[in-house]
């Protein structure tokens, strides 16, 4: 699998844009907002399993009943900090063969740009649609944040397909772990451009602090309560 942290550095130090350009060095950090942002991580995902253990618990039994043959969990290869792939844990949401069906829908991508969502997907059972709509298939990526592949705020990960068609420009999402939520998730998701997820993504990156991170959890509350445009 292709590494793309060979081209952060040259982005980095303006190889691929002016000296003006205002995300040039959105990557600096100090190391006391470091820790302080690992420290916040490890604590919160770990107090979200430990608090939500009943409603894993409870869509892992659905998903079972529901679809007997199928897995509770679903991993897919995802792009992280710095082009270094990992593992994302979700709750099966779509059928088992998922995967090899995508070829056969990318005609129907409704969103342009190198990401794929489609609202009517056939490839979603009925517990997916729920699970999905109420962003609690995302709770396995609590996991993740535990061993340091994400942060509970970050951009979205993407797919190995979908990062091999990044500008110069998208691949600066790498330059940050990615989260299971940000900006762009509670600020229309699915119904915002690809461009215009990477604008949020490189915002979030150059204002990011714990305070604005604790800002973009509570919203995605809100946000999970209230669903729009999650599908």
């Amino acid at each position: 699998m292709h590494n793309y942290s060979d081209n952060n550095e040259a982005l980095v130090m303006g190889g691929a844009y002016s000296v003006e350009s205002p995300y040039i060095g959105i990557a600096t950090a100090d190391r006391g907002y470091i820790f302080r942002k690992r420290l916040f991580d490890v604590f919160f995902a770990a107090a979200g399993i430990l608090f939500l253990l009943p409603v894993f618990i409870i869509v892992a039994a659905v998903i079972k009943i529901t679809e007997p043959r199928g897995s509770v969990f679903f991993k897919q290869t995802r792009i992280g900090k710095d082009g270094k792939p990992f593992n994302m844990y979700k709750f099966r949401s779509m059928v088992e063969n998922a995967e090899q069906l995508l070829a056969e829908l990318q005609h129907r991508n409704e969103i342009q740009g190198a990401m794929f969502k489609m609202k009517s997907d056939p490839r979603v059972t009925r517990i997916g649609k729920l699970i999905r709509k109420t962003s609690l298939d995302e709770l396995p990526q609590l996991w993740n944040v535990l061993k340091g592949d994400m942060s509970l705020v970050g951009p979205r990960p993407g797919l190995p397909q979908e990062v091999a068609q990044y500008t110069s420009r998208d691949r600066l999402r790498l330059l940050v772990p990615p989260g299971c939520t940000g900006l762009w998730q509670v600020s229309g998701r699915n119904g915002l451009s690809f461009m215009q997820m990477v604008e949020m993504d490189l915002d979030y990156i150059s204002r990011r602090s714990l305070l604005f991170d604790l800002r973009l959890i509570l919203k995605t509350f809100v946000v999970i309560v209230y669903p729009k445009n999650a599908y």
